[in-house]
């Protein structure tokens, strides 16, 4: 017959004891109240709720109690570094992450719902599993279901291999079970473990089953890709520790009403953040755009008030962009400002340097800017496109000779030089267009404006 010492059962188990706490999504902080913001890092909103078991306090032993052992310092000098990464089959992919996917890493990838994460993925595991082992895991959908897609996307699933699970440790059995080389989980706000008294997709939940499966991956040098869902706001949904965690960020972005994605990476061990892939959606899943600027201006009217070309730089990649304005006189007392693709209050700005130096009268007009593609404009560059498009609409002219247009606007009324300007103009004369409007050639907003519209 045998016998315990109840005190050891009881240290072990710990009692059932439950307290609600409240966790900074960006700092970490932990604290016993809610508030608006965060003690530690005064971020607003950001305070999260969570559940945890403060009996399990004495589950794990105290450092005295175990045996340590002094690690030997290796010098760096003398390692040997192996970077042997494995391409995707897919080259944009490839051009963001780094020239592949390093084994032994773990990536994030995020994006908003339907946005086509799970169909980059898949078309990713089809190319790994042509010559190595690789294994999806998902728990939010079934393996008849991940079949019916590939079939969908007319992809061979011979060698691809699926399964359902959404508990932390199964999913770690399992991939040392089978040993792949290759391993993409969708999703890890959808994973929980036992070890975590809350339920999944809570911060302590997120934390602890990305710190396992990163462990994993070193420790069994096995290749692992984690799908992220985001907010409303579009920020990564869990703590801001996630990011830290893992090797890669990788963020997928656009309209899911339009064709165009922008793969882009917010954090990169391995390579460069300045990359970015586009793809297009189609029937058969995300294809490579191979060149960006000729499908951004596929279907333009020619001579059309109100557009210019302007050419945005995403990384070290220039490409054509359409911009688009209207105004339209507003009946209401406060005009109406709308930017799609565009940054609004750098709108604001914009309207009132046309307002101050161009003496254009703007006030009561509802003034519209859309970037045409679903593409987002982010650099000052944009600035001068901005401009001649807007005051085109107003004064009902045409942008000369079907010019190239870009430059960056200073609250003085000046214009300031763009980086990349030679590549730019590269990139401008590649697609046919010889006339260029740039800082180089006009330092004030107003001689710029008026050089570069003529009468329709």
């Amino acid at each position: 017959m045998l016998t315990y010492n109840l005190e050891v059962i009881f240290i072990h188990l710990g009692p059932m004891k439950l307290k609600t706490i409240y966790i900074c999504s960006k700092c970490n902080e932990e604290t016993g109240k809610w508030s608006g913001q965060c003690n530690n890092c005064h971020a607003w909103n950001t305070l999260m709720e969570d559940v945890i078991n403060i009996g399990k306090a004495n589950k794990k032993l105290s450092t005295t109690a175990r045996r340590l052992q002094a690690q030997t310092p290796v010098n760096l000098g003398e390692t040997k570094v192996e970077k042997v990464k494995i391409s995707s089959g897919i080259a944009e992919f490839d051009r963001v992450v780094g020239d592949g996917i390093l084994p032994g890493s773990l990536t994030l990838l995020s994006g908003e719902p339907g946005i086509g994460k799970s169909t980059l993925t898949l078309q990713i595991a089809h190319n790994f599993a042509k010559d190595r082992k690789t294994l999806l895991v998902s728990g939010e959908e079934s393996v008849e279901q991940i079949a019916g897609r590939a079939q969908r996307l007319k992809l061979s699933a011979k060698n691809l291999s699926a399964v359902n699970e959404f508990s932390l440790e199964m999913i770690l059995e399992t991939i040392k079970k089978e040993k792949p080389e290759f391993v993409i989980i969708d999703s890890i706000q959808v994973i929980s473990s036992e070890e975590v008294e809350s339920s999944s997709g809570s911060i302590s939940q997120v934390r602890y089953c990305t710190e396992r499966i990163m462990e994993l991956a070193k420790s069994h040098n096995i290749a692992i890709v984690l799908i992220g869902h985001v907010t409303k706001q579009g920020n990564l949904a869990g703590p801001r520790v996630l990011e830290h965690l893992v090797d890669t960020v990788l963020h997928l972005e656009g309209d899911r009403f339009q064709q165009f994605r922008i793969l882009r990476a917010v954090k990169n061990r391995f390579g460069s953040c300045a990359e970015v892939g586009i793809f297009e959606m189609k029937e058969s899943g995300l294809e490579e755009v191979q060149n960006p600027s000729q499908q951004f201006l596929e279907g333009r009217k020619e001579n059309a008030i109100g557009s210019v070309i302007t050419v945005a730089l995403e990384g070290t990649r220039p490409f054509l962009v359409e911009v688009q304005a209207l105004t339209s006189i507003s009946h209401f007392g406060y005009p109406k400002r709308t930017a799609n693709g565009f940054d609004l209050n750098r709108l604001q700005i914009l309207i009132a340097i046309l307002e101050k130096h161009c003496k254009l009268n703007l006030q009561n007009q509802d003034i519209f800017i859309n970037i045409v593609g679903g593409i987002k404009l982010v650099e000052p560059a944009a600035d001068l496109a901005i401009l001649i498009a807007i005051a085109s609409s107003l004064l009902k002219k045409t942008i000369k000779n079907q010019a190239i247009v870009f430059g960056e606007a200073g609250l003085s009324g000046e214009l300031r030089r763009v980086s990349h300007q030679e590549k730019r103009e590269k990139e401008s004369q590649k697609m046919g267009f010889e006339k260029v409007i740039s800082p180089e050639q006009f330092k004030e907003i107003t001689e710029a404006i008026r050089n570069g519209l003529t009468s329709a």
